[in-house]
């Protein structure tokens, strides 16, 4: 659901699978188990409050991260060297289509954890209990304007886009992750039977490719008709969250620009063919119509 920004949840770390990258450990190695007792599981329903605010309308309940685990489903935190917990990952596992797969709903790190890679971590070992069960995909949401989001989640895991949901889960949550402009959220598909391949990020990839939705003032207007190209450019800012604290109106116009160019051009069989970090600048998906 959330990836976090640290959080994935009604997607989240800030969705309800947000996380920052760095390039190595810097802290002490964690421990990854599940959760192992009703302490551990209160523990991680206070997580999503400290996370998502204590009135976040989607907060998972400690009884279902208990009863999630028993059928199937994933609840495991990663502890440090004193016992605490770091982070947590939920998810339940199903049938869709048929075939076995497991939904990520809520991937947390408390905010001093953060930039060691636990979120990375948390959902390798998500992917490695599903895989022992016969899971063939797993699935989860984020914001697709969460740049440090949808790079580790197709740059780095190798996710892919399977679908673009407007107000995926209401238009306010109560969490001041998610502010008040809706939750639009991509729906991310990772191979778990097979292995993924990260998705390509050189700025070559976007070279020559028009400009479809970007920031005001960038790109065809609300009236204007957007580009017939095979390959689309959808800009998205370096940092979402602190746009959204200091502009709000700027936010909600980027973002119905972006919301417009998803729906049209997914309706029309493009897809997320790579996502170029903006490393201090703006990032840029590209939408591109298969040969």
């Amino acid at each position: 659901m959330y990836t976090n920004l640290y959080a994935n949840t009604t997607t989240a770390v800030a969705d309800r699978n947000p996380f920052p990258r760095s390039a190595a450990m810097t802290a002490p190695d964690y421990e990854l188990r599940e959760l192992a007792s009703h302490a551990e599981r209160a523990d991680a329903v206070r997580m999503q409050e400290e996370i998502w605010g204590d009135g976040f309308s989607e907060r998972v309940p400690a009884a279902i991260l208990m009863v999630g685990s028993k059928i199937g489903g994933v609840t495991a935190g990663a502890f440090d060297a004193d016992g605490r917990m770091a982070g947590f990952v939920f998810g339940l596992t199903g049938l869709k289509n048929g075939q076995l797969v497991h939904w990520s709903d809520l991937l947390a790190v408390r905010p001093h954890a953060r930039g060691q890679r636990i979120g990375e971590r948390l959902k390798r070992y998500q992917r490695e209990r599903c895989r022992a069960i016969g899971v063939e995909t797993m699935y989860w949401t984020y914001d697709p304007f969460v740049a440090r989001n949808a790079h580790l989640n197709l740059n780095i895991l190798g996710a892919t886009i399977s679908e673009f949901v407007p107000d995926m889960y209401g238009s306010n949550t109560n969490s001041v992750m998610h502010g008040a402009l809706g939750t639009d959220r991509f729906v991310a598909a990772w191979a778990v039977s097979a292995e993924p391949v990260p998705m390509p990020s050189d700025p070559d990839q976007v070279s020559g490719a028009p400009v479809a939705a970007g920031p005001p003032g960038i790109g065809p207007g609300a009236g204007q008709p957007l580009p017939d190209d095979r390959r689309i450019v959808v800009q998205i800012p370096h940092d979402y969250h602190a746009m959204l604290a200091h502009d709000v109106e700027r936010a909600r116009a980027w973002r119905h620009a972006a919301r417009r160019a998803f729906l049209h051009y997914f309706a029309l069989g493009y897809r997320v063919s790579a996502f170029v970090p903006g490393h201090g600048n703006d990032a840029r998906y590209l939408l591109s119509l298969p040969d």
